[in-house]
């Protein structure tokens, strides 16, 4: 707005300052003072009414003043001072030329008043808005979209094109590289908050912008643009598979390294006493091959079962045949463990002639010993389910060369080792016989090679018994012939056996006695009398030319002498004048070892005594038993 007062604006700012003009109340004690009323200048025209200031929100732009007259003086208030003039009124501060009259009042008395306020210059006009372009606002707020602020780059707002890049890049910072977990969803959802206020705030600007955007390009640009995160988002899906897929690998892999470990710790113990541990591995490797056969992991199993068959089946390499039976017949169940087709099928037919070897293997290594079920139960099993295998036709010609081994009588096992030997043969080839399914030609042969070692048997433990009188172990010819005497009663050697049992209970006392070979002879010409001077039963057993035994009953008016009575050297027993229970023996000549026993179960005790008897032709003999307190004795009255 400009002040009523001021001057024409024909000239520039700088001119009019110089001449006095330009915006705000003209300079003190220059023009009229205020509340008078100013004649006409001399040069100057009547000066136009005043007009009352608008206030500075009115927008109308100021009436520009009327063009001053030719001639007249640029800026300012009032008329001009012409020096030259003398008719000119004089400025404040200069001195009024002599004799021209004043034109001006005399100056107030009181001083001037604030200057009128004045309203500021108006601001630069407002930017024309341009039409509404609907396609051009639709691609600037798609280019938007596309996360690369670019809508708003061409709009030049540089600070919505920074928001988008800086929100894109934190997305990107966050989720790269995929992660098998994927973008928290707030975060993904913050940002299409952000993409969208972004979008409708490029299509408000971009609707009546008046910048050059031209309108298709950008909507195809923004088409263009637009498929960028789309594209971006399969990508990231595809890379978020494909790190889920590389963790479920690791994953798949550490198991399959967990199985691994397992085999491998109890490679040296081997499979007995860690079923359970071995059971694991294979679930493992089974569950890896059933549940992810496309997985690396999947792909090792079958190298990794080889090593599990080794490892397992280890004890049949070492020819521990009887320890390789049980982890071989849990070989033959991996297959079915394992599912079909999972296992390589040379590996699935490795176990079973191993297996048949084994039980062969550890069956023959069983014949003839004391623990005759190994043989037993591993032979029945081979014949049992693998009847038609190498190793079963092999069972039969083991088993008669261990018969005939122990059947030799010399370069063989000794009497006593065949005895037992044959006796266990005949029992395991009678057992295994029974085998089902087993061939009739192999059971036939079976049998016929158990009686051949029943044959054997009255010899080799005729023999044992002989061996063990000869080696003065009297006790063990005692119970060896007695138990030859009892399994083979009617064999012709039966009465010898018992003559042996009574020399070896005499020579058991007596040791000089077993330098006596007991025979089967009885009888002499030599009379001798044995009394039983004492009332306990005795058994009298005697060996020498004759061997033999019998009983005399207790004497009832007889009594236990005191031991020290038998020191005096006139003790006698069998006084005569009594009658004593007593036998007469016809003896040959030679020497006869006799031995009294106190018979078991009489109540009175004692212990066994012995005599030594030279029998000669000519000659009758009287042998007297009796009993002293706390000993037995016998002696001889010739």
């Amino acid at each position: 707005m400009t002040d009523p007062r001021q001057g024409a604006s024909g000239e520039p700012e700088d001119a009019r300052g110089a001449g006095g003009g330009g915006f705000g109340p003209p300079p003190e004690g220059f023009g009229p003072a205020r509340g008078t009323s100013p004649g006409p200048a001399r040069g100057a025209s009547q000066s136009p009414p005043r007009v009352p200031a608008q206030s500075p929100s009115q927008s109308t732009p100021p009436t520009p003043p009327p063009p001053a007259p030719p001639g007249a003086p640029h800026g300012g208030f009032g008329p001009a001072y012409d020096p030259a003039d003398p008719g000119s009124p004089t400025p404040p501060g200069i001195p009024a030329q002599s004799g021209a009259p004043s034109s001006f009042p005399p100056p107030p008395l009181y001083p001037p008043g604030p200057p009128t306020a004045l309203a500021p210059p108006p601001g630069p006009p407002a930017a024309p808005r341009g039409p509404r372009d609907v396609p051009r606002a639709l691609g600037l707020a798609l280019l938007d979209l596309s996360g690369l602020g670019i809508g708003h780059a061409l709009l030049r707002s540089w600070g919505g094109f920074a928001v988008a890049l800086v929100s894109t890049g934190a997305l990107a910072l966050v989720a790269l590289p995929a992660d098998p977990d994927g973008v928290p969803l707030a975060l993904v959802v913050g940002w299409l908050v952000i993409l969208v206020l972004l979008a409708a705030h490029a299509a408000a600007r971009g609707l009546r912008t008046t910048r050059a955007v031209p309108t298709l390009p950008v909507l195809g640009l923004a088409l263009v643009l637009l498929a960028a995160p789309v594209l971006a988002g399969f990508e990231y899906d595809a890379a978020r598979d494909r790190a889920q897929h590389a963790r479920l690998e690791k994953q798949l892999l550490d198991r399959l390294g967990e199985a691994d470990r397992t085999v491998a710790r109890y490679k040296t113990s081997g499979y007995a006493g860690h079923e359970s541990a071995f059971s694991s591995a294979l679930t493992a490797y089974r569950d890896l091959s059933r549940d992810h056969p496309d997985s690396a992991a999947a792909h090792k199993v079958p190298a990794r079962l080889r090593t599990y068959y080794r490892t397992v089946g280890a004890p049949f390499g070492k020819g521990d045949y009887c320890e390789a039976v049980d982890p071989l017949r849990h070989l033959l169940t991996v297959p079915r463990t394992m599912g079909t087709g999972r296992v390589p099928e040379d590996l699935a037919a490795w176990p079973a002639p191993r297996l048949a070897t084994s039980l062969y293997g550890c069956g023959i290594g069983g014949l003839g010993t004391k623990d005759s079920s190994t043989a037993e139960y591993h032979l029945t099993a081979l014949l049992e389910e693998y009847p038609d295998s190498p190793e079963a036709g092999k069972v039969v010609p083991e088993v008669e060369k261990h018969v005939s081994f122990s059947l030799k009588d010399k370069g063989g096992e000794s009497p006593c080792d065949a005895t037992s030997s044959l006796q266990t043969l005949a029992d395991q080839a009678t057992s295994v016989a029974k085998a089902d399914g087993a061939p009739a030609a192999t059971v036939t042969a079976l049998g016929r090679q158990a009686d051949r070692a029943k044959g054997g048997l009255p010899t080799k433990t005729w023999n044992c018994a002989l061996d063990a009188y000869h080696d003065k172990d009297y006790a063990a010819t005692q119970s060896r012939m007695r138990d030859f005497t009892s399994r083979y009663g009617k064999d012709s050697r039966a009465p010898l056996a018992r003559k042996y049992v009574i020399a070896a209970q005499v020579a058991d006392e007596l040791p000089a006695a077993g330098k006596v070979k007991p025979t089967t002879s009885s009888g002499g010409s030599i009379t001798v009398t044995v009394r039983n001077d004492s009332p306990e039963a005795v058994e009298v057993l005697y060996t020498g030319p004759v061997t033999g035994s019998f009983q005399l009953g207790g004497c009832e008016s007889c009594k236990r002498y005191e031991w020290a009575d038998t020191l005096n050297p006139a003790f006698k027993p069998c006084p005569s004048g009594r009658t004593y229970p007593s036998k007469t023996l016809r003896l040959p000549a030679g020497t006869t070892y006799f031995l009294h026993k106190p018979r078991s179960g009489s109540g009175l005790g004692g212990s066994p005594a012995t005599d030594t008897v030279k029998v000669r032709g000519g000659y009758t003999y009287t042998e007297c038993a009796y009993t002293a307190k706390g000993f037995g004795s016998s002696g001889i009255d010739g």
